[in-house]
C-alpha cells in the first residue's frame, strides 16, 4: 500500500513539475527604458523618452505586460507632453518553434548567427502593443495606439537582464489643434529586474 502512495505521489508530481502554472500580477520583471524615435507627425523631430513596466501575466513563454509611456519636447515655438498607457502581449523565445530537424535545428542556427556566444543566455521575443494615449483626438480627450516590436533580453545576473528592441506604433495624437495618426519608430534599451 506504501509503495503504491509513494508511486502514484511521484507520478503526479512529476507532471505537475513539467507543466507550467499561469501566474497573474507577478509584477516582475519591472522594466526601465530609454527610448530613441524619429516621428512622421507632430512634431517631426527626434525625441527621447522613458517608460516603466511590470509584467501582469506570465505563462510558459507568454506574458503580458503593462507600460507606460512619457515623453515631453520643449522648444522655443512649441511644447508637447504625451502620456501612454499600453498592454504588450510578448511571446518569449519565439525561435524555438522552429526545433527542427533533429541533427541541426533551424532555431540553433539562427541563435548562433544572431547572438554567438550568448546564444544559450538569449531571449528573443515578438511582441504586440495596444492601448491609449493622451492627448489623442483633442486636447483632453484619449487617442488609441497599436503596433508590434522585436526584441531580445539577455539575463546578466540573478534578476537582471539587459533588454533592446524595436517597435513601430501607430497612435492618434493631437498638435497645435489638429490630430491625426503620427507612425513611431523606437529603438529601446532598458534592464529589467
Amino acid at each position: 500500500m506504501f509503495l503504491t502512495v509513494l508511486f502514484a505521489t511521484a507520478i503526479s508530481s512529476h507532471a505537475a513539475a513539467g507543466d507550467s502554472i499561469p501566474e497573474f500580477f507577478p509584477l516582475r520583471p519591472f522594466s526601465f527604458d530609454v527610448s530613441f524615435n524619429q516621428r512622421t507627425f507632430a512634431p517631426e523631430t527626434r525625441i527621447i523618452a522613458l517608460q516603466a513596466g511590470l509584467t501582469a501575466f506570465r505563462y510558459d513563454n507568454l506574458e503580458v505586460r503593462t507600460v507606460y509611456q512619457y515623453y515631453s519636447q520643449h522648444t522655443p515655438t512649441f511644447a508637447t507632453d504625451q502620456n501612454s498607457l499600453y498592454l504588450n502581449p510578448r511571446w518569449n523565445n519565439f525561435i524555438d518553434i522552429l526545433d527542427f530537424p533533429t541533427g541541426k535545428p533551424i532555431n540553433r542556427m539562427i541563435r548562433h548567427i544572431l547572438f554567438g556566444p550568448l546564444e544559450d543566455r538569449a531571449v528573443p521575443y515578438l511582441g504586440a502593443l495596444a492601448g491609449g494615449t493622451m492627448p489623442g483626438r483633442d486636447a483632453f480627450s484619449p487617442g488609441y495606439l497599436y503596433g508590434g516590436q522585436v526584441g531580445v533580453r539577455f539575463p546578466v545576473a540573478r534578476g537582471l537582464s539587459l533588454d533592446m528592441g524595436l517597435q513601430y506604433t501607430r497612435l492618434e495624437i493631437y498638435f497645435e489643434g489638429k490630430s491625426e495618426l503620427s507612425e513611431q519608430w523606437l529603438f529601446t534599451t532598458g534592464v529589467r529586474f
